[in-house]
């Protein structure tokens, strides 16, 4: 599915956030706060769209994905970025090898979040941080209604007319109502051995911000 909206992707995802998914990026990128001689993994990279926020003199950014086509566009798109082919769940990376591990908006597509968010563990450096950028749960009462109502209608009709496969934005639709909430990935992130982690929510908590640290010094 990712494969086949590779190429019209970020024009689509920009239209259909209506440009705030740039904000989600700047503040995913702040909070991942990469300098001079520090490694950033980026997972569900895409076409690395996000991955270049990471970048700064001296920075290692690498990004990963587990759709060929997506890695195909953005190693053509961003030859400066490190694309590998990477399964959240079973990571081609050394233990311990990056200061922060990041992931937006693709942990809803990983098979097993827990197993995934371990590995993440697992190739983060003592005291190295997590930073995940995902849909959670409007927080406002009132404006949750017409959040539902953009999912459940507006969401899939605007998709038709801004990707030739529509059925990909339904599927976006479906999982965003299926995942859990902001308390409820913090205890999920907890439970895989992270310590310290904080949530922040951005456009009123339809996207939220999940930052944890590996136990341990640099």
């Amino acid at each position: 599915m990712f494969d086949d909206v590779a190429e019209t992707y970020d024009v689509a995802n920009d239209l259909l956030s209506a440009g705030r998914d740039r904000a989600w990026r700047k503040a995913t990128a702040k909070a991942v706060d990469s300098k001079p001689g520090q490694s950033v993994l980026d997972l569900a990279a895409g076409t690395g769209s996000s991955s270049v926020t990471f970048l700064k003199p001296g920075v290692r950014v690498v990004a990963g994905d587990f759709s060929q086509g997506m890695l195909n566009v953005g190693r053509k798109r961003h030859p400066e970025i490190e694309f590998v082919f990477a399964d959240a769940t079973a990571l081609p990376f050394e233990s311990e090898e990056f200061d922060t591990v990041t992931i937006s908006f693709g942990l809803r597509n990983v098979v097993d979040t827990n197993k995934a968010l371990r590995e993440m563990l697992r190739v983060t450096k003592p005291g190295g941080r997590l930073v995940i950028c995902e849909f959670s749960e409007v927080q406002n009462k009132l404006v949750r209604p017409f959040y539902n109502f953009y999912l459940a209608k507006l969401l899939p009709a605007v998709s038709r007319l801004a990707s030739k496969t529509p059925e990909a934005y339904s599927y976006l639709s479906d999982s965003i109502k299926a995942w859990p909430n902001q308390e409820a990935l913090a205890k999920q992130v907890t439970e895989a051995g992270w310590t310290n982690v904080q949530v922040q929510n951005l456009t009123f908590g339809a996207v939220a911000l999940h930052i944890a640290t590996k136990a341990g010094a640099r």
